[in-house]
């Protein structure tokens, strides 16, 4: 099972001289409780990271960039089974996000940013939001008796500031009534300042607006594969045995990979776009109430695990990609399996060793005579990418390569990079297990989610690209709408193309005939 290779001692550990932090102005008893390494800061109370979290007329949370190791910067994984193909398949990316995110999401990841993602591990979005209401409160209660309004309003248009970012960022949060309730009360707190049709007054109308309209969107988009998606009992459409003979395969709707693979390349990175960085978030917040359900070494670490730990709501993004993932591995399966001839199973396999996975899916690995009349080139190529032994070496290096041409690219196509997104997963999850959310002087060990930031951060920019492909509107179709096989089904149709060649697979071929016989 992939984990986490690099050792994190020295720059995640607790190690290492720090200075606390300088004073910013009127604080809580809690602004000095936070210890900065070479001007980064690496540790603090909660409650001082979030006085360091809300402005001041003097400050503004500062733009202080996160640790970062060459080493680490091979953490999230290129795509399963289409990245190296270079030259056949494509890449693509999805819709924009918001230009908010991207703002925050810059080249220097933030305090901010990184806080508020990170901090729903210790606390809710909305208590956030009402401690700094809070803070906020206390701020202006100070300036009030002072005779310069200017200073009241420059506090203000910080705030507005804030939460513009925190809108922008995480527009999510707010599904919450009980956070957009805080979010009003702050508004109607820093706008009492503001004359009618002030700056202040504008900029909170615009914010909310732009919020409402980023929610309302998002909502639509979940309905909208709500509608789509085939009813959970079913798993999938309903699946026969056999399907009819004039029904027609992926060949022939396409028969080149390489348009195949940009067909696959749209859908993969429209549903990848959908992934917000709370999503991933989630990865990690509900993890230590699985303690007693802690994934086994065989047992992958997916959004499917997710759903024993907290709201399924929350983790919809990435229970959706994760479906799209197998529903795809199925029906690659599927259109082998069904194939009669072994000669047209054989042309299959190789159209599809380009392109797609489920090639490993035991019903189609244990179809020998057809895998002894494949060219494997390129699948044993694609086996050494995929090499577990080192922690996926040769994977990780592939991406690392990958992400630096995407850097420097001209081509939108070489811009492209997609995870392995079970891979990322894991890395995430045994990143956040394996280093301790505390230092021993009860400080939060802010280092590791500094990487945790930089690793979502990533992940994230790697969606912006625009996918330079034309859509196929029948070949998405195709994919999309396919009927596939249930899990015994591909077992019967393999069975059926190449029978049982040992005790086990006799034994399964007779339950699996009997419990067809049973069914009809």
């Amino acid at each position: 099972m992939p984990q986490t290779s690099v050792v994190f001692s020295g720059i995640l550990g607790p190690g290492g001289s720090g200075q606390v932090q300088p004073g910013m102005g009127e604080r809580g008893s809690g602004a000095g409780d936070l210890i900065f390494q070479d001007g980064r800061l690496v540790s603090g109370s909660l409650e001082a990271l979030m006085e360091h979290l809300v402005p001041t007329v003097d400050y503004y949370p500062d733009a202080t960039p996160p640790l970062t190791s060459p080493a680490l910067a091979m953490r999230a994984m290129p795509p399963a089974g289409w990245a190296f193909s270079a030259t056949r398949s494509p890449h693509s990316s999805a819709g924009l996000h918001p230009a908010g995110l991207w703002v925050v999401l810059g080249h220097k990841r933030t305090f901010i940013f990184t806080f508020l993602l990170t901090s729903r591990v210790f606390m809710p979005p909305h208590d956030l939001l009402a401690r700094v209401g809070q803070i906020c409160l206390e701020q202006r209660q100070q300036l009030e008796p002072g005779p310069e309004k200017a200073k009241l309003k420059s506090f203000s248009a910080k705030i507005v500031q804030l939460l513009k970012e925190w809108t922008e960022a995480f527009p999510y949060d707010f599904q919450d009534e009980k956070a957009l309730g805080e979010l009003k009360a702050i508004a109607y707190r820093v706008t009492q300042c503001d004359e009618e049709n002030g700056t202040v007054k504008k900029a909170i109308t615009q914010m909310i607006q732009s919020l409402l309209l980023s929610l309302a969107a998002r909502s639509q988009l979940q309905e909208l594969r709500e509608k789509l998606r085939p009813p959970a009992v079913d798993k999938g459409p309903v699946l026969k045995a056999k399907p009819p003979a004039a029904q027609k395969d992926i060949l022939g709707v396409c028969c080149d990979p390489l348009v195949l693979a940009q067909q696959l390349t749209h859908i993969e990175l429209e549903r990848v776009s959908s992934i917000h960085p709370e999503d991933l978030m989630q990865i990690i917040s509900h993890t230590d109430s699985l303690d007693n359900h802690r994934p086994g070494p065989s047992e992958p670490v997916t959004c499917l695990t997710l759903q024993c730990r907290g709201d399924v709501a929350k983790t919809y993004s990435l229970e959706a990609y994760d479906s799209w993932f197998n529903c795809l591995s199925m029906l690659v399966a599927t259109e082998v399996c069904r194939v009669v001839k072994k000669k047209h199973r054989t042309r299959m396999l190789e159209f599809f060793i380009d392109v797609a996975p489920g090639m490993n899916l035991s019903p189609v690995a244990r179809l020998k005579k057809t895998w002894s009349k494949v060219k494997t080139a390129k699948f044993d190529v694609l086996e050494h990418h995929m090499d577990p032994s080192s922690n996926f070496c040769n994977y990780r290096t592939a991406l690392q390569g990958a992400t630096q041409r995407s850097q420097t690219a001209n081509s939108s196509r070489e811009k492209i990079v997609i995870p392995v997104f079970n891979l990322f997963v894991k890395d995430i999850y045994f990143l956040h297990k394996i280093h301790t959310n505390h230092l021993p002087n009860g400080h939060i060990n802010f280092k590791k989610f500094w990487e945790i930031s930089r690793q979502i951060h990533e992940f994230m920019t790697w969606t912006q690209v625009e996918c330079p492909f034309e859509k196929d509107k029948k070949i998405q179709s195709y994919l999309l709408t396919a009927p596939i096989y249930s899990e015994e089904a591909l077992f019967i149709a393999s069975f059926e193309s190449e029978g049982p060649e040992n005790h086990m697979e006799k034994d399964s071929w007779k339950a699996l005939r009997t419990t067809l016989l049973h069914r009809a």
